[in-house]
Parts: structure tokens; sequence; C-alpha cells
């Protein structure tokens, strides 16, 4: 049950080896929070080897807003992910990576339609999309290639499902059966479970530190087993719900 005292908005980021880039990227959260009356930035360390932990334990104790969740081994950004979002403790969620490539200023037009008066009750995620993306053109190229093999074979009518910054229902996500990679497939699996979808353009930034995680290879061997794992998924979505007690 959400508490009063609870915030009203939780910012997770999955972070490993980003000690280059965090203390920048948590200042910048930070700021673009201000204007909320409560809300919490979940730093989910996954496995680093360097001082990343260090820094955000540092800045935790500078900022109470500010919590660090280790694990204990590297389990990867969706796992990352997982465990913020269940250790946040607000109904409204926001993802961007921990690479310091999704501006944080972007945030608050993540987290708008969500608090508008006539925000839609069956709105359950605003997905961001990327534009003048500052990445390698073998990136690039890789990465519209897949969205676009993705698209066609599962319907999410998102372009750039790759991108960090996503916002959505807390309760939603919990309930949702957790996979690895899953990030990259939440506007199909919102959509696939009966919640509408809204997409927002944001800018991206070039790396000022550290190396990505993936190859272009790894990305598209992983993507071909993973499309067909949840395309069979999406297949076996449960259809029917009770109907609330006053449509009875």
């Amino acid at each position: 049950m959400t508490q009063k005292s609870d915030p009203l908005v939780a910012v997770v980021i999955p972070v490993k080896d980003e000690a280059e880039n965090i203390a920048e990227l948590l200042s910048g959260i930070v700021a673009a929070c201000a204007s909320y009356e409560r809300y919490e930035v979940v730093a989910v360390d996954d496995g680093s080897t360097d001082l990343t932990a260090t820094i955000v334990s540092d800045m935790a104790r500078e900022n109470p807003a500010i919590r660090l969740i280790q694990h204990n081994q590297s389990g990867g950004q969706s796992a990352a992910v997982h465990t913020g979002v269940h250790a946040s403790r607000a109904k409204l969620i926001c993802t961007l990576d921990g690479d310091g490539q999704n501006p944080p200023h972007e945030i608050p037009k993540l987290l708008a339609p969500f608090m508008g008066s006539d925000v839609s009750t069956k709105l359950g995620l605003v997905a961001g999309q990327r534009v003048d993306r500052q990445d390698t053109k073998s990136k690039l190229w890789a990465s519209k290639f897949a969205n676009k093999i993705r698209g066609w074979i599962l319907k999410d009518g998102t372009r750039d499902t790759g991108c960090g910054l996503k916002a959505f229902r807390r309760d939603v996500f919990i309930a949702m059966p957790f996979f690895n990679h899953m990030h990259r497939y939440l506007p199909a699996l919102f959509k696939a479970h009966g919640w509408e979808i809204a997409h927002v353009d944001v800018s991206h930034k070039a790396r000022d530190g550290g190396r990505s995680k993936y190859s272009n290879l790894q990305r598209g061997l992983v993507g071909i087993v993973d499309l067909i794992g949840v395309s069979w998924l999406l297949r076996r979505v449960k259809k029917a719900h009770p109907l609330p007690e006053d449509q009875k």
C-alpha cells in the first residue's frame, strides 16, 4: 500500500562500470526531479568492478533521495531494472541508461502524460524515441535494422524500443513475467496486456567516458532468440479479465 510519504516518482538506473559518468548523471537526475514534491533515485549497481558503487554511496549520504542497490554478480540490464523497480516505492517509474547518453532533463517529458488532469486510465507506458542519435554509423545501422524486424514481427508501433528513457506504471511492470532483455520489449508487452502506449521524442548525447557493454554482434544474436521467445509469449497473454463489480 502506498503511504503519503512514499515518493511520487522513482527513477531507476541500471549501471555497471560507469564511474566516469555516474556522478554527473545523478546530479542531472536530481536537478530534473526538483519540481516533484517527492521522488527517489534508485541506482542498481550490476556487479561493477570500478568505483561506481562507491561514488553512488557517497552521493546517497549527501542526498537521501538517492539509493544504492548492489547485485552480488552481474545479471544484465533487464535484471538491474527489475531489481530497481521492485525496490522502488513509487507508483510511477522512469528508467534511463547509466552511461549518460540519455539526458536527465528529458525525464519530466516522459512523466508528463501520466500527470495531466485528463490522463487516460489505460495509459501504461510512455516510450522515449531518440532523435539525432550520437552513436557510430554501424551501431545506428544495426539498431535501425533490428527495430524494423522487431516492429514487423511484434507490431508494437515503436520505432526505437532500445531507448532507455521510458516511464511506466510500476504495478503493471511487476505483474509481468521477468525474462532477460525484457527492457527492449516493454512497448510490445504493455500493448499485449491491453495498455495504451505513448511515444515522446527525446534527445541523445555521445558517451563522455567508459565503453558500451554490448557489441553489434552480441545484440544481433541475442535479438534473434529474444524475438522468437517474445513472439511466443505474446501469443499466450491472458485476454480475459474480470469486470469491475459495478459492471456485473
